[in-house]
Formats: structure tokens, sequence, C-alpha cells
């Protein structure tokens, strides 16, 4: 899986959680840039992005991740095993 495939389907599961058609997720996307993102809806994101990619991650994966280019890293990552 691409980078580019991941970001395709990383955006579709933002825009589904987040209600919202023009979010464009980058690799330094975090919180901050998108308005719903608060601590309820990361748990939902999470969920979302984990069914998404048929994986779970981790808790320290969870906690540590800083953007969107992070998150995309791991599931890269979890697709070449």
């Amino acid at each position: 899986m691409t980078g580019n495939e991941i970001f395709a389907r990383l955006n579709e599961v933002f825009r589904d959680v987040f209600d919202d058609d023009s979010i464009v997720v980058k690799p330094a996307t975090t919180a901050d840039d998108i308005e719903d993102w608060d601590s309820l809806e990361h748990i939902t994101l999470i969920s979302a992005v984990e069914k998404e990619f048929g994986m779970k991650f981790k808790m320290g994966e969870i906690s540590s991740m800083k953007n969107v280019g992070e998150m995309a890293h791991i599931i890269a990552a979890r697709a070449t095993r």
C-alpha cells in the first residue's frame, strides 16, 4: 500500500467521522486543524481508522501520535508485515 493510497483512505475516514467533505488531511494535520476534533471524536476516529485498515493501534501508539503523518506511518508499517 502506497502513502497516497493510505492518505486517500484516511481522507475518506476523516470526512465521514467529522461529516465534512472539505477535509483534506496531510502528514502535518493535527487536531488543531480540524474544528470538531476533540478527545471524544479522537476515540471515534481511531476506531474508524482501525476498522478501515483492519488493524488495531496499541495504546502507546495512540498516545504518541502527534499528527496524521505518524498515523499513516504506523499503518504503512503494519501493511508490510
